[in-house]
């Protein structure tokens, strides 16, 4: 008897899936494990920080989770960015700057809507340092956004104003990037914000689902799905990068 090894069967699954007309998520699910990262790929670490997790003033549920799995994926990868958000204690997207107006509120400014969050991540606090157990000590670069008053900063790449770049694009250029993978906090946030950015700075991007969490804000998860796959962002799980 001939023994089909798994990597045999989704190799043949996957010839047959893509000449059946199988659809594409379907078909990068059968390639699982098979995503190799190199020189040109980097991993982007978008805001796992105390305030994300639970405890902190804008706890993601399960922020904390992901902390061993992110650790984990980052050995795969030869570059790694870790970002920040460090904002002013009188940020503009505090509700608390803005009289009567509460956490989740929106209005709008200058630059468009804002929601309106509770303090969190105020530069040199323990709630903007990273959380605990993360462990990454390869990462070449940290990106700290959001530091100025009057705009948000959502993105890795630029902040709400669509404007003012972080540095991160040019960074990554220089470095050879062709494609990054996201994972991180909050999915349907900066997560979600980054991964469309880097798609209109050229990278490829794919968002690690498992390695992330939702706020889920009115419905908002699910439009960043949509947005991201309208965009070209991958969905995947941390099982189809090799070696991760």
């Amino acid at each position: 008897m001939t023994t089909i090894t798994r990597r045999r069967f989704l190799i043949g699954a996957g010839a047959m899936a893509a000449a059946a007309g199988m659809p594409l998520a379907l078909r990068d699910a059968l390639a699982a494990g098979n995503m190799k990262v190199g020189e040109g790929d980097a991993l982007l670490v978008i805001d796992v920080q105390n305030c994300f997790v639970p405890g902190g003033s804008l706890a993601v549920k399960g922020g904390d989770e992901i902390v061993p799995l992110i650790n984990r994926i980052a050995k795969a990868f030869r570059n790694v960015v870790l970002t920040q958000d460090w904002h002013t204690a009188d940020h503009v997207s505090f509700a608390s700057q803005h009289g009567g107006k509460k956490p989740y509120e929106s209005i709008k400014l200058g630059y468009g809507s804002q929601v309106l969050w509770p303090d969190h991540c105020v530069q040199g606090t323990d709630g903007a340092e990273l959380a605990p157990g993360i462990e990454i000590p390869h990462a070449q670069l940290i990106i700290r956004k959001g530091f100025h008053r009057e705009v948000d900063s959502y993105s890795a790449f630029l902040e709400a104003d669509r404007k003012t770049q972080t540095g991160l694009a040019g960074y990554l250029k220089g470095r050879n990037i062709k494609r990054v993978f996201l994972c991180g906090l909050a999915t349907d946030y900066c997560v979600a914000w980054s991964a469309l950015d880097a798609r209109k700075f050229g990278f490829q991007a794919a968002v690690i689902e498992d390695a992330s969490r939702g706020i889920d804000l009115n419905g908002s998860l699910s439009a960043a799905w949509k947005d991201m796959a309208k965009a070209g962002v991958k969905r995947i799980q941390s099982a189809d990068i090799a070696g991760a």
